[in-house]
């Protein structure tokens, strides 16, 4: 077999005024699939930032190494048609890089159709940094297997759903209610953001109420029905009222929104669950529960905004 040959420009031994339009000249000069590695005697994000915003985002970045004396990084063209995978769908391939989302603020539940790119252009972060803890969180082979979601059966994944998310739900969501009402009644003066926090908490409950009742009784059963009819090569999908599962499926996303947006301004109000001086052990467990609650939640709208909703949508379009 013939060897290949690595495309490498030491950039560090060119003349200041002709390093970017080397490496310009070379990138222009790579095919799609080809890669060009520079070395150079410090951090080139700068070159990141021009080459994505004078060529597109035609390229992928990745670090070989940093420092302290050397910095390699990888630099290769897509292939055409090649795009970007959006946060939901990294996390739909490996859910462990959801921590590095939920790290940086990153929605990628409801949000989870923005890509990385577009996320953090938004919150004005740096994506060649994140870009390479995904890339870390790759070769991290200490991390646990993660569930193979994304492997399940539509039917199932309902199921699981059902089972551990909106049962989870059920039990908390009383225990919240109660106590954000008990906490903001004893420490409001002092800390009036209790009383909005008690009041999204409410929101919360009466939307995800109905919310999972919606989602059991209608769409659930929709898609085990799509599912049932792809087994026995069926030829239609009406499902009561419904011409298509997009239609309940639009509702819910929008319902989704609704309640992030609530749980993201608990958040906000808490100051990310940060305790005062003067909190109780009440306080302590509203803003412990309210932190286990809105991770829980991000898995579970995860799952279904990310996973089972645009699986289940190309499966009733398969079917036809």
């Amino acid at each position: 077999m013939e060897a290949t040959t690595e495309n490498i420009l030491n950039v560090s031994e060119l003349p200041p005024q002709l390093k970017h339009p080397t490496i310009f000249k070379r990138f222009d000069e790579l095919v799609a699939g080809e890669s060009l590695t520079i070395h150079n005697d410090h951090d080139p994000k700068p070159l990141y930032y021009q080459l994505l915003g004078e060529r597109g985002n035609i390229f992928t970045w990745e670090y070989l190494q940093e420092g302290p004396e050397i910095w390699k990084v990888k630099i290769s063209k897509k292939l055409s048609g090649e795009d970007d995978e959006t946060l939901g769908e990294i996390a739909a391939k490996d859910l462990r890089k959801a921590e590095v989302f939920k790290k940086y603020g990153l929605d990628f539940c409801c949000g989870g159709k923005k890509t990385v790119k577009q996320a953090c252009a938004e919150k004005g972060l740096d994506v060649t940094k994140i870009e390479q803890e995904l890339q870390s969180a790759d070769k991290n082979v200490s991390t646990a297997r993660p569930v193979p979601y994304n492997d399940w059966g539509l039917d199932f994944l309902a199921d699981y759903i059902v089972n551990t998310h909106h049962s989870y739900v059920r039990k908390s969501l009383p225990d919240l209610r109660t106590y954000s009402t008990k906490v903001a009644s004893v420490h409001g003066v002092n800390h009036p953001e209790l009383f909005e926090i008690s009041k999204l908490v409410e929101e919360v409950y009466q939307e995800l109420s109905s919310h999972m009742v919606s989602e059991e009784t209608i769409l659930f059963p929709f898609v085990k029905h799509i599912v049932a009819a792809k087994n026995n090569a069926a030829t239609s999908v009406k499902f009561r009222d419904y011409d298509s599962i997009k239609t309940p499926i639009d509702m819910l996303e929008m319902e989704h929104e609704s309640v992030g947006k609530s749980l993201e301004t608990i958040r906000e109000l808490s100051n990310n669950y940060t305790l005062p001086e003067d909190s109780c052990a009440s306080y302590s467990y509203l803003f412990n529960k309210l932190d286990e609650f809105e991770n829980d939640l991000h898995i579970h709208i995860h799952l279904e905004n990310n996973i089972l909703f645009p699986k289940a949508i190309e499966l009733e379009k398969e079917i036809g």
